[in-house]
């Protein structure tokens, strides 16, 4: 085991082991989680924003479900994400094969202008599986894709898990989450939700945020990728 990185720098440290496997060693937990993008053509978004009502509805009543958000994106409407936890992947891929998933995917393909993204996780660090849970109104989702290059990837996840603690005890914070997406252990997601709008530019601007944001760019294989969403149910 050789040590890495050892900084210490204004409202984060960072001290990433160089551990062969992966850094995991705070906050996994057995929930399965999955992140799916859905775009369809700007004049379908109501319709699909419907279906993805239903679907949620139908979906919180499978067993073993935790949370099951229906997300619309802010500044492009027709643009969506859905947010899953389960109990076990087992319950995940049950709901995935189950005969109101299918429907709701056979209505919502004529719609779509691109593929059905769908991305299994892992919870890497994460609260509690209640947070946020229920949270509408002026509430702000935020949905982003880390994607650090394959050398720096236990470096990334470091400074990652670092950079969540502090983050959910900023005012305003309900949710913050880090996944580690099943298929690509170099790409994590954040998961986040605000009170509001006003909290979550706080949050940017906070040290620990700004001190994360430049010691991942060096690592960083694509663009920081923030989107902003608002509950549909």
């Amino acid at each position: 085991m050789k040590l890495v990185i050892g900084l210490a720098v204004p409202g984060l440290v960072v001290m990433a082991l160089g551990i062969s496997g992966g850094a995991r060693a705070q906050g996994p937990n057995d929930a399965a989680y999955c992140v799916t993008y859905i775009e369809v053509t700007p004049a379908a978004k109501e319709q699909a924003a419907s279906l993805l009502k239903e679907a949620g509805t139908a979906s919180r009543k499978s067993a073993g479900n935790l949370r099951f958000d229906v997300l619309q994106r802010l500044d492009r409407p027709n643009q969506f994400a859905i947010v899953e936890a389960w109990s076990d992947q087992k319950a995940r891929e049950a709901n995935g094969t189950a005969m109101h998933t299918k429907q709701f995917r056979d209505q919502l393909q004529p719609l779509l202008i691109s593929a059905y993204d769908e991305r299994p996780h892992a919870g890497l660090a994460v609260g509690a599986t209640a947070a946020g849970a229920g949270a509408r109104g002026s509430a702000v989702y935020v949905v982003t894709h880390v994607d650090f290059i394959p050398p720096k990837k236990d470096d990334g996840i470091a400074a990652l898990q670092q950079l969540a603690d502090p983050s959910r005890k900023d005012t305003g914070n309900l949710r913050y989450e880090v996944l580690q997406q099943g298929s690509r252990p170099n790409h994590l997601t954040l998961v986040e939700i605000w009170r509001d709008q006003d909290a979550f530019e706080k949050h940017e601007v906070a040290a620990h945020t700004k001190t994360f944001r430049m010691l991942a760019l060096p690592m960083s294989g694509s663009l920081y990728d923030q989107r902003l969403y608002k509950a549909l149910d």
